[in-house]
């Protein structure tokens, strides 16, 4: 039997008085000399980002650091009370929220922007199919709509306007408002573009790969859930939040 091919690594290896990352030497070329962003962006795609590349990456990564008492930070705070002596626990436990609904669809909007960029019948043909099959199968759609913001989202406009002045080849942008468009004109009203719609039309405008695009709200949120954390500790909020649960979540006997 044949043996499988042997795993092998791009990214990076160590000598024992050096570290190479993606081929670059780690004390010489980098430390000092790039930015996060920038590290980050060539340590996950193995490309050095252009200026335009790098100032939208730290546009996203503001974007998302932050937005209040969300479910996120609301976990992080509760595992931080209940296990003080691990940050990363509570770190962790937030960063499980990152998903599907929140935070982290940018990775399901940028997949329907996809789809609308590579349709043979046109883009305004399969803008509006996108939001009739939405709209009929009662799905949220992703990128759009937000219970706070209405009715539009600021972060959105910022970021389009961003990459606009950046020059970007602005075929995720113009997807993602021919998507608007159509969304409006199906729904029979306006739905705003959420900040995480905005964010998968800019990741894609830079190369950011579609499959790990949800990692930079991951490492983006990291961030802000560590802030909370300091907070927690001077300002506790925790305690209050549980024992209004309490009191607002009455018992009642029965199956459920």
């Amino acid at each position: 039997m044949a043996q499988p091919a042997r795993p092998k690594t791009h990214i990076a290896y160590h000598t024992q008085d050096a570290i190479y990352v993606r081929g670059a030497d780690l004390v010489n070329d980098l430390i000092g000399k790039v930015s996060f962003s920038e590290m980050m962006f060539f340590q996950i795609t193995g490309r050095r980002p252009t200026p335009a590349q790098t100032a939208l990456l730290d546009a996203v990564m503001v974007t998302l650091m932050e937005h209040g008492l969300t479910p996120s930070v609301i976990a992080t705070r509760m595992i931080y009370v209940s296990a003080p002596e691990a940050l990363q626990s509570a770190v962790a436990a937030g960063l499980l929220g990152v998903g599907s609904t929140f935070i982290g669809t940018m990775e399901n909007a940028v997949q329907l922007l996809d789809e609308i960029l590579s349709a043979p019948e046109g883009e305004q043909t399969r803008a509006k199919a996108i939001a009739q099959r939405h709209r009929e199968s009662r799905q949220p759609l992703p990128g759009f709509g937000h219970h706070l913001h209405k009715p539009d989202d600021p972060r959105s406009a910022r970021l389009i306007a961003l990459a606009r002045e950046h020059g970007t080849p602005g075929n995720y942008i113009r997807a993602l408002e021919t998507l608007a468009a159509a969304v409006d004109e199906v729904y029979g009203r306006h739905v705003t573009i959420n900040a995480t719609g905005a964010i998968a039309a800019v990741l894609g405008e830079i190369g950011f790969p579609r499959e790990v695009m949800r990692g930079v709200a991951v490492v983006s949120r990291a961030a802000g859930l560590v802030g909370h954390i300091l907070e927690e500790r001077n300002e506790p909020a925790a305690r209050y939040i549980w024992d209004l649960a309490e009191h607002e979540v009455p018992y009642e006997p029965g199956s459920g």
